[in-house]
């Protein structure tokens, strides 16, 4: 089961990932086009922040039965000073849980907002800091931190 949840949190960061971009995009482009916040626009903030919630509960069940993140707390002493154990028992999950929250934040102010204009900034600039934490959080192929392979 570990593996199969595993490979489906790799799977699901892509759709994280792309719902992101198209989120930020269509904030972008509402934004400097003055356009009207449609209910498309308030659709993909929605299942934006969803996808992102859904992969955070993946991620959470994933750590909790991770081999990586028992052996980081059982041999905790040991563990901080291998930047791997480190980075997935400590780093990558505070990481993701600080972007998943940053994306809630945005995703509830821009619902608040009145003027469309005042939505379309908010989802891009919450979204894109949440972006760029998950971008430090991900364990690429070619991160100095951690690496995974881009699909497991």
């Amino acid at each position: 089961m570990y593996n199969s949840l595993l490979s489906f949190h790799s799977i699901v960061r892509w759709l994280v990932l792309i719902t992101l971009f198209f989120s930020i995009y269509r904030a972008l482009k509402g934004y400097f086009k003055n356009t009207t916040f449609s209910k498309l626009d308030n659709l993909i903030r929605h299942w934006t922040a969803t996808v992102a919630h859904i992969q955070l509960l993946i991620g959470i069940l994933l750590y909790t039965q991770s081999p990586i993140v028992t052996y980081f707390f059982k041999n905790f002493n040991a563990s901080i000073s291998n930047i791997n154990t480190t980075f997935f028992g400590l780093i990558h999950i505070l990481l993701m849980v600080i972007a998943i929250v940053v994306i809630t934040i945005g995703s509830a102010l821009a619902k608040r907002k009145l003027k469309d204009k005042e939505k379309y900034k908010t989802i891009a600039i919450w979204f894109s800091i949440a972006l760029l934490i998950i971008f430090i959080a991900i364990p690429w192929p070619f991160s100095p931190l951690a690496n995974r392979p881009y699909i497991r």
